[in-house]
Formats: C-alpha cells, sequence, structure tokens
C-alpha cells in the first residue's frame, strides 16, 4: 500500500493533515466508503470538510466515486498508479439488505461501442442483490 502523503504529492496534491487523514481512512478500508462512514471515521473533520477533500481528490483521479445504487456516492482509491481510467473501472455488487459495496476488480467491464461523436468520461456498473453473508442469513431462516 503507498503511504497518503506520496500519492498526495505524486498528484500534486499539498498533503494537509486533513487531506492525510482521508486518504489514509480511504487506503484503509476494505470497500467503498460513503461520506457517513468517512464522518465515523474521522471524528476530527466536519461534513463539508470531508466532501471538500473528497471532491479534490475526485479532481485529481486519486478517488472515484461510485453510485451505490441506494441513491447515494461511496467513495474508493484509484488503482494502479492512482490514476482512474475507463480501462480500468470495475463492477460493483451493492447488497441491498447490509448495504455494502463490494468492487471486483478483477472483473473487466467490457467497452461499450457508441455511436460517433459520444466521448466517455466514466463507467458505473453496478450489480445489485444479496451478499454471501446475507444470502446466508435469508436461508436460515
Amino acid at each position: 500500500m503507498k503511504d497518503a502523503e506520496v500519492i498526495l504529492k505524486c498528484k500534486d496534491v499539498k498533503p494537509t493533515p486533513n487531506r492525510i487523514l482521508v486518504l489514509n481512512a480511504l487506503l484503509d478500508a476494505a470497500h467503498p466508503v460513503s461520506m457517513g462512514d468517512l464522518e465515523s471515521a474521522i471524528e476530527t473533520m466536519d461534513r463539508s470538510s470531508i466532501f471538500r477533500t473528497l471532491t479534490l481528490f475526485v479532481q485529481h483521479d486519486i478517488v472515484h466515486s461510485i453510485e451505490d445504487g441506494s441513491g447515494s456516492l461511496k467513495y474508493e482509491v484509484c488503482g494502479g498508479e492512482q490514476h482512474c481510467t475507463i480501462a480500468d473501472m470495475h463492477p460493483h455488487f451493492y447488497c441491498e439488505s447490509c448495504h455494502e459495496t463490494s468492487c471486483f476488480e478483477d472483473i473487466h467491464i467490457p467497452e461499450v461501442a457508441l455511436p460517433s461523436g459520444y466521448h466517455v468520461h466514466s463507467v458505473n456498473y453496478m450489480v445489485k442483490g444479496l451478499c454471501p453473508k446475507c444470502v446466508r442469513k435469508v436461508s436460515h431462516n
């Protein structure tokens, strides 16, 4: 795992204490996290400071946001060299029971052949259903 300060410097973003806190919380997360998750994890920052930091990170390709299927955005650190490209995008799974979003980084999203004149900026591929943990809960009832 890369150091938060190194990632910020590589992206020409000043590594302030708050930015390092937010990026470390994202790097430590096992799955994409919401604003609420970050607010709980970083009690020393207010919601607007976290939001401004996330916006800056998205603008500099440090993180990308995902519409999780519930009307909420979740955030995760860009893979590879911390540069989000269409080719790097992967599907996500939103559990409708526990509301956790999982990444499937090993599954490639096929390129969609759009008509001439269209230019893609991002891809959001969300699969919804029940995660294995919630399926087990349902099958035991």
